[in-house]
């Protein structure tokens, strides 16, 4: 019985190193592949459809980071494909008052995420900052 469970022990961990060292190569891969993907990323940046053109200080937006110029490429679930007009980013701004929100934009060619909490502050809004639509 006991060396049947000091076999089985051995196997255990053979098992386990394999697993272990099955999963380093796995994420080696994930990263080289994630690396790419960033490169070729920067090459075609996606298509914004609304920038930036005024930022209040101390509000949301400019505690989130926002900046003037900033083109919008995703707004939470509004992107270049589902994009009308500024009422659908007011919708979504309403609906997450309070809950952070997910804002990729352009700033000086490059790819930025920004996480923005719409709330009520001490201006008007809930952001504190202005929209423009982008004319394509």
């Amino acid at each position: 019985l006991q060396n049947d469970h000091k076999a089985l022990m051995k196997q255990v961990e053979e098992a386990l190193h394999q697993l272990h060292a099955r999963e380093k190569e796995k994420h080696a891969r994930d990263e080289a592949e994630a690396l790419a993907e960033a490169m070729t990323q920067n090459q075609s940046l996606p298509q914004a459809f609304a920038k930036v053109n005024a930022v209040t200080p101390g509000s949301p937006a400019s505690i989130s980071g926002l900046q003037v110029d900033d083109e919008i490429v995703e707004f939470g679930s509004v992107n270049i494909n589902n994009f009308q007009n500024l009422q659908n980013i007011a919708t979504v701004v309403q609906h997450s008052e309070g809950r952070p929100l997910s804002v990729t934009v352009i700033r000086s060619g490059k790819k930025v995420h920004v996480g923005l909490t719409p709330k009520r502050w001490a201006g008007k809004g809930l952001l504190g900052c202005n929209i423009i639509p982008l004319q394509r």
